[in-house]
């Protein structure tokens, strides 16, 4: 018997087959031509997207004012995780997700709620009760841990749990996808972060938020539910940094 918690999770009904899709889609991305040696302009363009949608997906606005700046909080705050998941910084967040992920979470909280709060104090700080301590601590420790399970499904986890557990006082969703982007970083399975999943969870937001409450629940079709959902937007997601790297090697 395996001694990995996320083991049983390969066993429910099309899992491992989504994980699978969505590893492959990445994978094949990553050897387009224009993301060979030019990935780092295309990756900007996918934390671009990224960021809006991110932001649209919790009611913020995706206009810019004419400077190019943000009027919308949620949007500021999306964007700047945005940039933080793009470039020079990445590697840096990265490596600190890697072996100390709670301090991922509490840097990108504050970057994601400084226009939300009247509290500077509330920047990178956990809510109290609600056992949110042990389940951010359990969490860090799937994330650190040697997981055998693929890194997409890893991803649908931490994202579906850091949306059920709420551990900030806002901007939690925003959090939890870029959490989500981090896994595909630190495991390999989308390095430069070229995916866009955030289209396909806004374009479905109704089957975004009722899955996300079905991983909650726990219940083992719940579970299935919401992890094959994720996968599915990563492959997705990878068709988008497919049109993405189409454009640029057309330009």
């Amino acid at each position: 018997m395996s001694s990995d918690p996320l083991a049983p999770l390969l066993d429910l009904p099309g899992v491992r087959d989504a994980a699978d899709k969505a590893r492959d889609a990445l994978s094949a991305v990553h050897r387009h031509p224009a993301n060979l040696r030019g990935w780092d302009k295309t990756a900007t363009e996918a934390s671009w997207r990224a960021g809006r949608s991110s932001a649209a997906i919790d009611g913020g606005s995706v206009e810019l004012r004419r400077d190019g700046d943000f009027d919308d909080p949620i949007l500021a705050g999306a964007m700047r995780v945005a940039q933080a998941l793009d470039g020079d910084s990445l590697d840096g967040l990265t490596a600190i997700f890697r072996r100390a992920p709670a301090q991922a979470f509490a840097r990108l909280h504050m970057l994601a709620a400084a226009d939300l709060v009247d509290d500077p104090d509330q920047l990178g700080r956990p809510r109290a009760g609600d056992d949110v301590a042990a389940r951010l601590d359990l969490l860090g420790q799937l994330i650190t841990g040697a997981s055998s399970v693929p890194a997409p499904v890893l991803a649908a986890v931490v994202h579906g749990e850091l949306l059920g557990v709420r551990a900030f006082p806002t901007a939690n969703g925003v959090l939890a996808r870029a959490a989500s982007r981090l896994v595909s970083t630190a495991t390999g399975l989308d390095p430069h972060n070229l995916g866009v999943p955030e289209v396909t969870w806004l374009r479905r937001i109704g089957d975004y938020r009722s899955l996300a409450q079905g991983f909650a629940s726990g219940a083992p079709d719940g579970l299935a539910a919401w992890i094959v959902f994720c996968c599915e937007a990563l492959e997705a997601g990878a068709g988008e940094a497919r049109s993405i790297a189409d454009a640029a090697r057309a330009g």
